[in-house]
């Protein structure tokens, strides 16, 4: 036979060409997910061209067999199938109400003093922070009771509010003047770590080396600057000027290395390391400008004005000094350098081309060039003497600022990346990487990037996409599986089913932030470079 196909909205019938459905319509009720009837208006108009083919092609038929058919059709029920959906909870007061609070922001937006919330009821909650393992929230509710409490009104808090606002604002706007009130801020909610003394770092490291050299410099700076008033050389002038420069560009980093041990503080989250690079680079600067631009002056001068020079012997004697003295800073320098590219695994060059250390750079830099320039000017100086040629001396004036042009130069361009944030070494980012993908709980990561901020402190950030199977076994492990049975079978309806699935999806969640401070954690054990790890979720 053949086979007619009838639709009525989702509802679709093949039957055979011997039972013919006319009155199938008037018994089709269509409902929405909602329980709401439908009007089958629209289904009985789309249906009607069948009906008609129907009815042309079995008019044969009809007459005799028409009344038990229709009577059969009539008494077959039809049975819809309706999907049970949750209804959607509109999230408003009455809920938000019951939501944790910290301490800190109770205090802040419902205007509270610590006594006021020491009588309201404390729950502990997972803290996502490595020092501690949990912390103290309130319920909102009860801050609120207690904000209307200490306030009688509504009103009444919101024109607290008003004025704390007023007085934040006339607080900003005087900052300098109120720096006695920001301390004891900073002191009331505590430092994230105890501040170093900046004292104590000038006697070790980098701050040592950097006091050597300017007492070295300065003494150079003092003696340089006689033999030239004596002489009159334009290469001793040179020499002066270069070890002024040195002289103000050492105690540039002094001011570095002091600020780079500031604590962060809410407007610098990651600190104030970035300052030793900041005052390498001014001071690359200041090199240019100060030694090379005054040297390739006077060399210059010299050259279109020379003058005969008086008798060298004292300014031998001072250059013999600066010699020894410059050379022993050179070695200061080279040994704690030396010793930290042991420390980290580098090579010496690797270490001073990567900046690792701007401060020692710098006098490694300036000490090398001071060595070269008190050789390239006693030989100028030795052939002026020998020939009585003054064009000599201001070629040696020449070369020293060349020489302090090339070090300057690149001491501005290895600050200058540094400062911009270059990635870490693909040796390294592939060791983080791996250790990550390792996991059981990562099922992939990307958009990898670790950058290096600096002094050895690299940040590191990742989006992960976690198995969430693995995860919620390690949920169900720590939890008493026949327990959790019993409240499986006792779900009878549909609020227990939202009841049970909220209570153990936020467990689910917390479990989740456990594994991301856990992947955090292992990241910074293995690698100590790295201090900031930020992981998002996909």
């Amino acid at each position: 036979g053949w086979q007619a196909s009838m639709k009525s909205g989702s509802l679709s019938y093949i039957l055979p060409c011997n039972r013919l459905p006319v009155q199938l319509m008037r018994q089709v009720r269509v409902y929405t997910s909602s329980g709401q009837k439908k009007d089958p208006g629209s289904e009985e108009t789309t249906g009607s061209a069948p009906q008609e083919t129907l009815n042309k092609a079995g008019t044969g038929r009809q007459d005799t067999s028409n009344a038990g058919q229709k009577q059969s059709f009539i008494k077959e029920p039809i049975q819809v199938k309706v999907k049970a959906v949750l209804k959607k909870r509109e999230y408003g007061p009455k809920y938000t109400q019951n939501n944790f609070i910290t301490g800190v922001r109770a205090i802040n937006e419902f205007c509270l003093k610590s006594s006021d919330l020491d009588q309201l009821r404390k729950i502990k909650r997972r803290s996502p922070h490595d020092d501690t393992e949990t912390f103290t929230v309130y319920l909102r509710s009860d801050v609120e009771a207690k904000s209307l409490e200490v306030w009688g009104s509504p009103e009444a808090l919101a024109r607290e509010r008003k004025r704390r606002k007023e007085a934040e604002i006339k607080y900003r706007e005087n900052l300098f003047r109120n720096q006695r009130l920001l301390r004891e801020y900073k002191e009331f909610f505590g430092n994230t770590k105890p501040r170093s003394s900046a004292a104590a770092m000038f006697f070790k490291g980098p701050g040592k080396v950097v006091m050597v050299a300017i007492c070295i410099n300065g003494l150079n700076f003092f003696f340089k600057l006689l033999a030239w008033v004596y002489t009159g050389s334009a290469s001793m002038f040179s020499e002066a000027i270069h070890s002024l420069a040195d002289t103000c560009n050492q105690a540039l980093l002094a001011l570095g290395i002091s600020q780079s041990a500031r604590t962060p503080d809410p407007s610098h989250p990651y600190g104030f390391t970035n300052m030793r690079y900041i005052a390498s680079l001014i001071s690359g600067v200041g090199i240019f400008m100060m030694g090379a631009g005054l040297s390739w002056y006077h060399g210059i001068i010299g050259l279109l004005h020379p003058h005969p020079i008086e008798s060298l012997l004292w300014a031998y004697c001072i250059l013999a000094g600066s010699l020894v003295s410059e050379g022993a800073t050179l070695l200061v320098a080279i040994n704690e350098i030396r010793r930290s590219a042991q420390a980290k695994g580098l090579s010496f060059y690797q270490y001073v081309v990567q900046s690792r250390d701007p401060s020692t750079n710098v006098v490694l830099l300036e000490d090398a060039a001071a060595v070269l320039s008190v050789a390239v000017a006693a030989t100028c100086m030795g052939l002026t003497s020998l020939t009585g040629n003054p064009y000599y001396d201001s070629v040696g004036s020449l070369g020293v600022g060349t020489l302090l042009g090339t070090v300057s130069a690149f001491l501005i361009y290895t600050n200058t990346e540094a400062l911009l944030g270059r990635s870490i070494q693909p040796e390294q980012l592939q060791r983080l990487t791996e250790l990550l993908e390792s996991d059981p709980v990562v099922r992939a990561i990307h958009d990898v990037k670790a950058t290096d901020m600096g002094m050895s402190k690299v940040r590191f950030k990742a989006e992960v996409d976690f198995d969430g199977r693995v995860v919620t076994r390690s949920y169900l492990e720590k939890q008493d599986i026949e327990l959790l049975l019993q409240e499986i079978q006792q779900v009878k309806n549909l609020e227990e089913l939202e009841a049970f699935m909220l209570k153990h999806g936020e467990n689910i969640i917390d479990t989740l932030g456990a594994e991301v401070d856990r992947l955090e954690k292992d990241l910074k054990q293995r690698n100590p470079d790295v201090r900031h790890v930020d992981l998002e979720i996909l």
